[in-house]
Protein backbone atom coordinates (compact mmCIF):
# COMPACT_ATOMS: atom_id res chain seq x y z
CA UNK A 1 0.00 0.00 0.00
CA UNK A 2 1.50 3.60 -0.65
CA UNK A 3 0.15 6.88 -0.13
CA UNK A 4 0.73 9.89 -3.02
CA UNK A 5 -0.78 13.52 -3.09
CA UNK A 6 -0.59 16.35 -5.71
CA UNK A 7 2.13 17.61 -4.21
CA UNK A 8 4.15 14.58 -4.04
CA UNK A 9 3.55 14.73 -7.78
CA UNK A 10 4.44 18.10 -8.48
CA UNK A 11 8.09 17.20 -7.86
CA UNK A 12 8.49 14.82 -10.15
CA UNK A 13 8.67 14.19 -14.36
CA UNK A 14 5.11 13.30 -13.83
CA UNK A 15 3.02 16.57 -13.40
CA UNK A 16 2.70 17.64 -16.77
CA UNK A 17 2.25 20.91 -18.24
CA UNK A 18 0.35 20.02 -21.53
CA UNK A 19 0.20 23.31 -23.42
CA UNK A 20 -3.39 23.77 -21.97
CA UNK A 21 -3.35 22.51 -18.65
CA UNK A 22 -1.20 20.31 -16.03
CA UNK A 23 -1.75 16.37 -15.56
CA UNK A 24 -0.56 15.17 -11.85
CA UNK A 25 0.11 11.57 -13.23
CA UNK A 26 -1.07 10.07 -9.62
CA UNK A 27 -0.48 6.34 -11.23
CA UNK A 28 1.79 5.16 -13.84
CA UNK A 29 2.75 2.30 -15.57
CA UNK A 30 5.63 1.92 -13.29
CA UNK A 31 2.88 1.59 -10.25
CA UNK A 32 2.08 -2.20 -11.54
CA UNK A 33 -1.68 -1.15 -11.35
CA UNK A 34 -2.79 -1.98 -15.01
CA UNK A 35 -3.81 1.81 -15.64
CA UNK A 36 -3.38 5.56 -14.85
CA UNK A 37 -5.27 7.87 -12.67
CA UNK A 38 -4.48 11.66 -13.21
CA UNK A 39 -5.86 14.97 -11.67
CA UNK A 40 -6.00 16.69 -15.32
CA UNK A 41 -6.69 20.41 -15.15
CA UNK A 42 -7.82 22.20 -18.64
CA UNK A 43 -7.60 26.06 -18.29
CA UNK A 44 -10.55 28.24 -18.45
CA UNK A 45 -11.17 28.73 -22.35
CA UNK A 46 -9.17 26.44 -24.27
CA UNK A 47 -9.75 24.22 -26.45
CA UNK A 48 -7.58 21.52 -27.66
CA UNK A 49 -7.58 18.35 -30.13
CA UNK A 50 -6.38 15.52 -28.87
CA UNK A 51 -6.31 11.57 -29.48
CA UNK A 52 -5.36 8.70 -28.01
CA UNK A 53 -4.29 6.26 -29.71
CA UNK A 54 -2.73 3.55 -27.71
CA UNK A 55 -4.77 4.40 -24.61
CA UNK A 56 -8.47 4.01 -23.46
CA UNK A 57 -9.56 6.73 -21.57
CA UNK A 58 -12.72 7.35 -19.10
CA UNK A 59 -12.78 10.90 -17.30
CA UNK A 60 -14.81 11.51 -14.39
CA UNK A 61 -15.54 15.87 -13.96
CA UNK A 62 -15.29 17.02 -10.63
CA UNK A 63 -15.14 20.85 -10.90
CA UNK A 64 -15.51 23.18 -13.30
CA UNK A 65 -17.45 22.74 -17.17
CA UNK A 66 -17.15 22.17 -20.72
CA UNK A 67 -17.63 20.00 -23.03
CA UNK A 68 -16.49 17.26 -25.33
CA UNK A 69 -16.81 17.55 -29.17
CA UNK A 70 -16.72 14.19 -31.35
CA UNK A 71 -15.61 14.12 -35.02
CA UNK A 72 -19.26 14.10 -36.44
CA UNK A 73 -19.92 17.64 -34.33
CA UNK A 74 -21.79 16.16 -31.52
CA UNK A 75 -20.77 18.43 -28.31
CA UNK A 76 -21.41 16.82 -25.15
CA UNK A 77 -21.77 19.50 -22.06
CA UNK A 78 -19.20 17.92 -19.09
CA UNK A 79 -20.21 19.71 -15.52
CA UNK A 80 -19.11 17.81 -11.85
CA UNK A 81 -20.49 14.59 -11.97
CA UNK A 82 -20.37 13.96 -15.38
CA UNK A 83 -18.17 11.13 -16.75
CA UNK A 84 -17.00 10.90 -20.30
CA UNK A 85 -15.29 7.93 -22.04
CA UNK A 86 -13.17 7.82 -25.36
CA UNK A 87 -14.01 3.78 -25.89
CA UNK A 88 -12.39 3.99 -29.65
CA UNK A 89 -9.53 6.34 -29.17
CA UNK A 90 -11.74 8.89 -30.11
CA UNK A 91 -10.22 12.20 -31.94
CA UNK A 92 -12.13 15.23 -30.03
CA UNK A 93 -12.43 18.46 -29.10
CA UNK A 94 -12.06 19.37 -25.03
CA UNK A 95 -12.56 22.81 -24.67
CA UNK A 96 -13.11 24.57 -20.67
CA UNK A 97 -15.95 27.01 -19.90
CA UNK A 98 -14.24 30.79 -19.61
CA UNK A 99 -15.75 31.17 -16.65
CA UNK A 100 -13.13 28.59 -15.34
CA UNK A 101 -10.92 25.72 -15.59
CA UNK A 102 -12.71 22.10 -15.85
CA UNK A 103 -11.22 19.67 -13.23
CA UNK A 104 -10.77 16.22 -14.14
CA UNK A 105 -10.03 12.68 -12.60
CA UNK A 106 -8.61 10.89 -15.99
CA UNK A 107 -7.82 7.01 -16.02
CA UNK A 108 -6.08 5.47 -19.11
CA UNK A 109 -5.53 2.13 -19.83
CA UNK A 110 -3.16 0.75 -20.77
CA UNK A 111 -1.18 2.58 -17.70
CA UNK A 112 0.73 5.73 -19.34
CA UNK A 113 4.48 5.65 -18.91
CA UNK A 114 3.71 8.92 -17.03
CA UNK A 115 5.76 11.90 -18.84
CA UNK A 116 3.91 11.64 -22.23
CA UNK A 117 3.17 15.44 -23.68
CA UNK A 118 0.76 16.85 -25.73
CA UNK A 119 2.06 18.38 -29.43
CA UNK A 120 -1.02 21.21 -29.47
CA UNK A 121 0.30 22.53 -32.76
CA UNK A 122 -0.06 19.49 -34.45
CA UNK A 123 -2.74 20.38 -37.17
CA UNK A 124 -3.97 16.82 -36.98
CA UNK A 125 -4.39 17.16 -32.91
CA UNK A 126 -2.26 15.58 -30.30
CA UNK A 127 -1.87 12.10 -29.95
CA UNK A 128 -0.12 9.74 -27.93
Amino acid sequence: MFVRSLKDVEKTDRFVEWGNGTSHRLLTKADNMGFTICHTVVRAGTRSLLQYRRHLEACYCIAGAGEVEDMSGTVYRIGPGDLYVLDQHDRHYMRADPAGDLILVSVFNPPLEGTERHNLDDPNGSAY
